[in-house]
């Protein structure tokens, strides 16, 4: 009898990076939680964006992306809007299973790639050093170490990055998320 060999692509698990959802505001405040509960302890500035991210982010021409696993939400990030043609990369997490799959280089990706569609001209994120694995990622994908022009209004962030294109890297056409 033939049995038909089994491939690791057919056993993998779907991840699809969706775009926010008002069903998904939930996930966005959960995964978060989950995160900072881990890490840190949530701040009231992380309440506030995690209580209304349609206000906070969304309103002011932001976007808030989640990496779903077979449909469930398993990680996020947003690119909240500031002032100018400004962008933070915020509120990135990846729940504790599933990290380590590179699910957040993925979501990662997709905000730079929706971040260059709105023709901004800075992204910025903020961080702590006692994320290593987060540095390196951000590192290998354009970030780099800057002087921070003004306060945090995070206690826990003790690092300030911005985004350098590389030149080679055009913009993905709009729509194509």
């Amino acid at each position: 009898m033939k049995t038909r060999a089994v491939t690791r692509k057919a056993l993998s698990p779907r991840i699809d990076i969706v775009a926010y959802a008002p069903e998904l505001a939930g996930a966005f405040r959960d995964l978060n939680i989950e995160w900072l509960q881990k890490y840190f302890d949530v701040e009231a500035i992380d309440a506030e964006i995690l209580g209304d991210p349609e206000r906070h982010i969304i309103a002011h021409g932001g976007y808030i992306l989640f990496a779903c696993l077979d449909g469930r939400p398993v990680g996020t990030v947003a690119l909240k809007a500031h002032a100018d043609g400004v962008f933070e990369l915020t509120k990135m997490a990846v729940t504790g299973e599933c990290q380590g799959k590179g699910i957040g280089r993925r979501l990662l990706r997709a905000a730079l790639d929706r971040y260059r569609q709105t023709g901004a001209r800075t992204l910025f994120l903020e961080s702590h050093s006692s994320l290593g694995p987060a540095l390196h990622l951000y590192l290998a994908e354009g970030f780099r170490h800057v002087p921070r022009p003004q306060p945090s209004p995070y206690r826990r962030s003790d690092v300030y990055m911005q985004y350098f294109a590389p030149e080679s890297d055009p913009p993905m056409p709009p729509g194509s998320l």
